[in-house]
């Protein structure tokens, strides 16, 4: 008989608060929620498994990596802004000390021992190792109803990259004439845009291709009026729970429906879905008929472009089908695709994606990851809670 992952989740927190955390209250001085939440996420998550043990030689051992780890969790938790902070907040609260695995404020590492580790966890991926086995341990063997899929965008305290300008050829073409070709001229084949070679390419490929530099966004705000920002974009999937289950981390400019099928093959290959829920940004021909050949369901949003008459066409349907009253075919499935939006909200508000200090893609890929795997186990026990059938 196999045991649900998430029914064992349940288990293990039933356990926690039984047990761990009365015996913690009388240990740690004061106990307040927001640290009862940082003993609960860092147990869930065992971050254990990832960090190793410091070594044991001669010499001066390093310090211990899963320690900082821990604090680097509990800082986008507690919504600390900066590494300063943190340390001046350790050397002041005892019980926050005492839960990261610090018994002396001697013992609490300086800023730049900080900074060393942070680097390492980032190029080693330690967040993103965590949320995936996190997702397939929670995840893996259910089958999830939708997945919502949008991006958020991501300000930065760094410069915009230049762009280069690519060298001239060494022989360059004659420019070619407007109108229609002669019978006898042979004109080259256009080169295939990125959505179209992303359906033939693998997932490292398509990520490979995606530009991940520090450039300038711009988009329409919710009331038409166009907002630019300095920094990056991160694209999630968001399953049934408000769960997070993929993300890709690109320059500010990449247009959402760029990472559209990387991001549906990464989430076909965590969990079994039926729902691709997408806004009108990603209605393009290869993004549905990928999500259709890994055997989903797209629900996207129409982009009408230039089709005016196609656009005034499908007002006055929907006007009539209002009339009497009659809901879009999609439109309950749809609705669904707000939870993408809260997620992003709360990754900004509640998990640190607003405090962002560091620069360079890899590291700020990291920060984020470390607020998205507290916010992805926050999730899972809010969706595993247990309410008693209404008498």
């Amino acid at each position: 008989m196999t045991i649900d992952p998430l029914d064992a989740m349940m288990a293990r927190w039933n356990h926690i608060q039984g047990s761990l955390l009365p015996w913690l209250q009388e240990e740690v001085e004061p106990m307040t929620e927001a640290l009862g939440r940082l003993v609960t996420t860092l147990d869930v998550i065992g971050l254990e498994a990832f960090v190793p043990e410091p070594p044991r030689g001669p010499g001066r051992p390093p310090e211990d990596r899963r320690a900082l780890a821990r604090a680097f969790v509990a800082k986008t938790m507690l919504g600390v802004p900066t590494t300063t902070a943190l340390i001046e907040r350790l050397q002041v609260d005892k019980s926050l000390r005492r839960i990261l695995g610090w018994e002396r404020r001697s013992q609490v590492p300086s800023e730049a021992t900080f900074s060393r580790a942070f680097a390492e966890f980032a190029e080693g991926d330690l967040p993103g190792r965590m949320h995936a086995a996190l997702i397939e341990r929670t995840l893996g063997d259910r089958i999830v109803g939708v997945i919502a899929r949008d991006s958020t965008e991501i300000e930065a305290r760094e410069k915009p990259a230049k762009k280069e300008d690519p060298p001239p050829p060494d022989s360059p073409e004659p420019p070619r004439k407007r109108g229609r070709p002669r019978k006898d001229e042979q004109r080259p084949k256009p080169e295939p845009t990125r959505l179209e070679r992303q359906t033939t390419q693998n997932v490292d490929q398509m990520l490979a291709e995606l530009p991940t530099a520090c450039d300038v966004g711009c988009k329409k705000n919710s009331k038409g009026y166009k907002e630019t920002w300095n920094g990056y974009k991160l694209h999630i999937d968001v399953a049934s729970g408000q769960i997070p289950v993929s993300y890709v981390l690109t320059s500010a400019s990449v247009h959402d429906s760029q990472v559209a099928i990387p991001l549906m093959t990464m989430t076909s290959a965590r969990v079994d879905y039926l729902y691709d829920l997408m806004d009108a940004a990603y209605d393009a021909a290869a993004i549905r008929e990928r999500s259709q050949t890994l055997g989903h369901a797209p629900i996207i949003d129409r982009n009408f472009r230039a089709q005016h008459e196609a656009k005034a066409e499908s007002a006055e349907e929907f006007a009539r089908m209002k009339f009497i009253h009659m809901p879009a075919p999609h439109d309950v499935v749809f609705d669904f695709r707000t939870m993408v939006e809260r997620i992003n909200a709360r990754l900004k508000d509640e998990f640190g994606a607003r405090f962002l200090r560091v620069r360079g893609a890899i590291k700020v890929k990291c920060h984020l990851v470390f607020g998205l795997v507290a916010l992805t186990v926050d999730q899972i026990l809010r969706v595993t809670v247990f309410r008693p059938a209404p008498s």
